[in-house]
This record gives C-alpha cells, structure tokens and sequence, in this order.
C-alpha cells in the first residue's frame, strides 16, 4: 500500500506520521500537499495533527475547504483508508465525514500527555491487531478534544458500534461518553484525538500505536490486493 500523508498550512506532526508508516512500519509513505489535485497511485490517506491554517475560525474549518480535500473525501466514498488524528479528527468532522465536533477542552487548557484509552471495538479494519477492550497507553496533545454529538448521534454510534477508543479512568477533555475516537459507518474512516503515530517506540514511553498501523496494513492491504 501507499500512503499520503496530507500536509495543511500549520500540520506539525507530518513528520510523526511519515516516520511511524515508513520508517517504523515499513509502508510507501509520501507527502501531499493541501493544494494538490488528485491523489492517484496512492491506497490511504493519513491527516497528522497540528494546527491548520492556525485553528482559525474554528479547528479544521479551513482545511475542510483546502484544494485536496475533495479528493479525500472521494477515497472515503470508495472505501479506501481514511485517518485522522488530532487536527485531522477535527478536519474530517469539518468535512462531514464523520458526525459529531470538537469542542474546547472542558478545562480550557491545552492537554499533553501519555493516555490510557480503552479499545472498545477491536473488529474494524483499525484496531483488529488489539484484544477486546485492551488498555493502551497513547499520548494526547489539543486544546479542542472534546468531542460532542447530539443524542440523537450518539444513539447511532452506539448502535452501529462506531465508538472505537474512549478515555479510560480520567476523561481528560469533556468528550460525552468518554469518546477518544470514532468511525465512519462504513468502517473506512477514523478519527481520533490521541497519536498513535507518537506511540511506536517503548524509549518514547509507549509502542501501543504499532498495533493500530499494523491493523491498517494487514486489513486494508488485503483488500488493495484483491
């Protein structure tokens, strides 16, 4: 598989996710820019975190409108890979391609740091590499993570079994229900606010993110072969 790593005016963990695909997971990794037109010959897309076009207006409100987005939005509709994690969970909110917002933390601070977040769901294409409700440790870095949907959302959510992580002990952020990341329908989208891309290394205090890149490698690749 080949991988895009969608690069926004403000994106400050490109780099993190370049390096957790390529150099630590061994998959073809490239740079795409916000202006770019077409990712033809790539198999996934990947949004890193950060803080595009400056979090103005509200996180991932601009970038939603960026010239490549329309283009992520069709490997979404054709079941391809699609993730986003921090600033790129807030985009794909934006973008409608997953239901629900990020709020400001219920703190008002910025939070950054290591995380336990339960895996509620291990059978999508994401987290099948992980046991049922494993505990993982994952670190976290916004100051707009709190994730909010109505009732009427969460009920589908539920039902369609599209909560994927929530915060186990503490919820750090407000999030109703706890909620860390999320789903589309299909099962080809995710969002969350943790990194897992910054948990590939025991020496960088976790590896626990190794699990969910493997889960898209082996499930996603599978089908990118047939």
């Amino acid at each position: 598989m080949k991988f895009a790593v969608i690069v926004f005016p403000g994106s400050n963990c490109d780099l993190d996710m370049y390096w957790a695909m390529k150099e630590i997971m061994g998959a073809d990794c490239e740079y795409v820019r916000y202006d770019a037109d077409s990712l033809e010959g790539f198999d996934g897309v990947l949004l890193p975190g950060g803080f595009s076009y400056g979090d103005y207006l509200r996180c991932g409100a601009i970038a939603r409108f960026a010239n490549i987005m329309s283009e992520v939005i069709r490997f979404a509709e054709e079941g391809k890979p699609v993730f986003g994690t921090c600033n790129g969970f807030q985009i794909l909110t934006e973008a409608g391609l997953l239901p629900g917002a990020l709020r400001r933390n219920e703190s008002l601070k910025f939070i950054s740091k290591i995380t336990p977040l339960k895996v509620v769901n291990n059978q999508t294409k994401f987290t099948s590499e992980y046991a049922a409700d494993e505990v993982i440790q994952i670190p976290v870095a916004h100051g707009e993570g709190n994730y909010y949907c109505d009732e009427e959302t969460l009920a589908e959510l539920k039902k369609n079994n599209q909560i994927v992580f929530t915060y186990e002990g503490e919820n750090i952020n407000g999030s109703v229900e706890s909620i860390a990341g999320i789903t589309n329908k299909a099962g080809n989208v995710l969002g969350m606010m943790p990194h897992p891309e910054r948990a590939m290394e025991k020496l960088l205090g976790s590896d626990d993110g190794k699990k969910f890149f493997a889960s898209i490698l082996t499930n996603f690749g599978k089908v990118t072969a047939n």
